[in-house]
């Protein structure tokens, strides 16, 4: 098996699709310079005992805004909920619920120049992890240095062709230190359930993310290769790839498929053939982990090797370049980014 640290830097320095990035810049110098939509996947249908909120919040991370509603609703923590997590430095919006089937505080009363109450609504179900359709991002790249025709031609292979769907950097933990602890919980460490399922998502995502680096080298990555499986856009289900025909290759490259990649588990991987071959050798170097996985009792799924930006825009302005576009839930808006430019962390920069 492949060392700790050689891991953790394959995991973290993925190849890119189109040969590097036009240039480099900051982002989230400012909370607005990185905006964040939430794109719900169920609206709340106006009666039932859980009171819905949609909030918007800057410099504020979500764990934060759920223990203020739990505190003015007087609530225990598991009556809070939300979809997914937001980040900090920016400007975010998206829905909360609590458990509250008497009568509700002044949600208002919350209010502040960091959280600002949009809609309260209530619905018959709570918020439940994952049920989100995706999120709309509206960036500013700062302070840029770059070649703006280079910037243009890969705006363009973007647009139509999309990015490799690499989980991003903040999935393994400052310097990749979620993995560094993975490997201590398989050895036998004890950790909480909240961490220990942070753990494992990060060894799978590593995992993933050299599948697809070792596609990407190959330049199939937003190819179909005999024995594949693929994955409809949009939806859950998959199926394998057993003849390449006209149809196949025209839904491609429309964008209505796309070949996966293992989220490692127990279980066959459904793959045959080179895809088949290449996925064993992959995880032949990280075989202690994939053990890990499997004995935590995880089962085999798959992710789309290729992740479609909608409605992407990008153009260069005075501040530098705006960056406009949606990601289905799961997917990181670093990862397009940094097939454009190489970008700084403001926050993280300035502390370093």
């Amino acid at each position: 098996m492949k060392a700790i640290q050689h891991c953790i830097d394959a995991a973290l320095n993925t190849p890119y699709a189109y040969g590097g990035p036009a240039g480099t810049g900051i982002i989230r110098r400012h909370a607005d310079d990185y905006i964040v939509d939430e794109i719900p996947l169920v609206e709340p249908a106006g009666e039932g005992e859980h009171v819905w909120l949609k909030i918007r919040k800057r410099h504020t991370n979500t764990d934060y805004v759920a223990r203020q509603l739990q505190n003015l609703a007087g609530v225990r923590p598991v009556a809070v909920s939300y979809a997914g997590l937001k980040d900090r430095h920016a400007l975010t919006t998206q829905w909360f619920s609590v458990h509250l089937p008497g009568e509700a505080p002044d949600w208002k009363t919350l209010e502040s120049d960091e959280l600002e109450i949009l809609e309260v609504c209530r619905h018959a179900r709570k918020l439940r992890r994952g049920t989100l359709k995706g999120n709309r991002f509206q960036i500013i790249v700062r302070d840029t240095d770059l070649e703006p025709g280079r910037l243009a031609e890969l705006a363009a292979l973007i647009q139509t062709g999309g990015v490799p769907n690499y989980f991003g950097g903040q999935r393994f933990g400052h310097d990749g230190q979620n993995l560094d602890k993975a490997m201590a919980m398989f050895e036998g460490k004890r950790v909480k359930r909240h961490q220990r399922s942070m753990y494992l998502s990060a060894v799978r995502s590593m995992i993933f993310n050299a599948v697809l680096a070792r596609r990407v080298e190959q330049g199939s990555w937003n190819t179909l290769q005999q024995g594949d499986v693929c994955l409809r856009t949009g939806r859950r289900g998959f199926f394998p790839v057993e003849t390449i025909d006209a149809e196949l290759l025209e839904r491609l490259e429309q964008g209505e498929i796309h070949p996966t990649g293992p989220l490692w588990g127990e279980g066959e991987a459904a793959v045959k053939a080179s895809v088949e071959a290449l996925e064993a050798e992959v995880a032949r170097d990280y075989l202690a982990w994939c053990e890990g996985l499997e004995k935590a009792r995880l089962e085999m799924d798959r992710r789309a090797l290729r992740l479609v930006p909608e409605d992407f825009h990008c153009e260069q302005i005075d501040e530098g370049v705006r960056l406009e576009f949606s990601l289905p839930a799961g997917c990181y808006a670093t990862t397009v980014i940094r097939e454009l430019l190489d970008v700084h962390d403001y926050d993280r920069f300035n502390k370093t």
